[in-house]
């Protein structure tokens, strides 16, 4: 069996994280919702897999492998995405290319405008991977955030979806680019998964030990 391709990178102190992504927005949020766990950027030579999984846990869980075997640390992923009654649950898993393979978060974001009306029924789904390879623990969390397509786009916080996703769960009926980062973490599909997340690492305080 031929061995995983290695990174260079070495392991960071201990309480620290590799996150499987390009994403730099998903960077951000994840270093902020996890602190003070360290949350350290995937390296250049590391290789992740593409999304071809048929649900955001079988994505998530074929990037933190990756990263895992790698580099040799302990890694998470996550796939999320956005769900539409109207559509049966699409975009889903595919809701980076909802409007094609090379598509921007607005051009996705009109796709699904065109094809929900104001007040139809969303929701936003995270799953997250992490594994230690160490000892070849494995876990996958996943959160969820029920909400409603808005009249229109609001607010310029946030990334994707979020102009036009009201939570259920905000009263004032804000979409998630008008929430201020706390507040959207403590009601948002991420800040949930992470919210699991947290409950797994603190069952074990030693992960690279």
């Amino acid at each position: 069996m031929t061995a995983p391709h290695r990174s260079s990178a070495q392991p960071s102190a201990d309480r620290s994280l590799l996150l499987a992504t390009r994403n730099a927005h998903k960077a951000e949020e994840f270093a902020v919702l996890l602190a003070p766990w360290t949350v350290d950027p995937l390296p250049e030579d590391v290789r992740l897999p593409p999304e071809t999984g048929s649900t955001f846990a079988e994505n998530a869980l074929g990037k933190a492998r990756a990263a895992a075997a790698a580099s040799g640390r302990l890694a998470f992923g996550d796939d999320s995405g956005i769900q539409a009654a109207a559509l049966d649950g699409a975009p889903g898993v595919r809701s980076a290319r909802f409007a094609g393979e090379t598509a921007t978060d607005a051009e996705n974001l009109e796709k699904l405008r065109a094809a929900v009306p104001p007040g139809g029924q969303l929701a936003y789904v995270c799953a997250i991977a992490i594994v230690d390879p160490s000892d070849g623990a494995e876990h996958v969390v996943e959160g969820r955030c029920g909400g409603r397509m808005a009249d229109a786009p609001r607010g310029s916080g946030g990334f994707g979806y979020d102009p036009i996703f009201v939570a259920d769960d905000d009263p004032a009926g804000r979409t998630m680019a008008q929430l201020r980062p706390e507040e959207k973490a403590a009601i948002s599909h991420r800040g949930r998964a992470v919210s699991l997340l947290r409950a797994w690492l603190a069952e074990r305080p030693d992960p690279q030990s």
